[in-house]
């Protein structure tokens, strides 16, 4: 494979739909370039790339796709070991159930509400951190994602025998939590924090993590500069742009 040319991947480290696409190319060994964009700030071009206005993009000798689930699967049809998914017909389903779960329900909680009160609206739009919708969150949202995780995870180990999308499904967004300063509390959840340890520690992720930290304490416009001298993988062109735009922007 050191011959073919990277695959490309369009979004932000901090994006956990785009963590989990890195997470898996880390995974599989497979080459890439990220051009870091935060989606609100892709160009035209972007949109050209991805009609919706979602990261993850990704590009590659074959097609361009803009949706983390559907690139996971092409990743795992394309370069099949080692495996994302289950053999098992059953534990198939489950574990696609799982990482639905995790991009939709948890998508919306984590991201689209703590995160986004607490790390976007600051850091892309300059508006206050909307505490008392943090503390709705934390408080009556939160809980009952985290009671369905309780009884769905193992004590020890993963899902279905090796890391694989489920596992790394849920562990990106309970990544994106600890950056909005949430912690599972290990006494009522003492399954999920401790399953979110062992994900998270795994290397697919832990190898992504420097760069997360630097984009987490750099102002955006800064942020492509700080990576390059960091030493991220960073394409040679952007399709980024300076001035934020709102629009059908949810991340997938």
């Amino acid at each position: 494979m050191s011959d073919r040319p990277p695959v490309r991947v369009i979004g932000s480290y901090l994006s956990p739909y785009v963590r989990k696409v890195l997470a898996v190319l880390e995974l599989k060994g497979l080459r890439y370039e990220i051009d870091p964009i935060v989606p609100f700030m892709g160009d035209d071009r972007f949109t050209a790339l991805s009609p919706l206005r979602r990261v993850p993009v990704l590009i590659d000798d074959r097609v361009t796709l803009a949706d983390s689930t559907v690139i996971c699967q092409y990743l795992d049809d394309r370069w099949p070991s080692p495996p994302l998914y289950p053999a098992d017909v059953v534990d198939r389903a489950r574990a696609r159930w799982l990482e639905e779960y995790a991009d939709s329900r948890m998508g919306d909680v984590f991201i689209w509400g703590l995160f986004d009160h607490a790390v976007i609206a600051p850091a892309v739009w300059g508006t206050p951190r909307d505490l008392a919708a943090i503390e709705r969150i934390t408080s009556t949202e939160i809980p009952p994602v985290l009671d369905y995780l309780e009884a769905q995870l193992p004590a020890e180990g993963f899902l279905f025998g090796a890391p694989g999308i489920a596992d790394i499904s849920i562990g990106v967004f309970l990544r994106n939590a600890a950056f909005a300063r949430y912690r599972v509390d290990v006494t009522r959840w003492p399954l999920t924090s401790a399953f979110a340890d062992r994900v998270l520690a795994q290397p697919c992720l832990t190898r992504l993590q420097p760069f997360e930290m630097l984009m987490l304490r750099t102002p955006i416009p800064e942020q492509r500069a700080a990576l390059l001298a960091a030493g991220a993988p960073v394409t040679a062109e952007t399709v980024g742009g300076l001035v934020p735009r709102r629009g059908a922007t949810r991340i997938s």
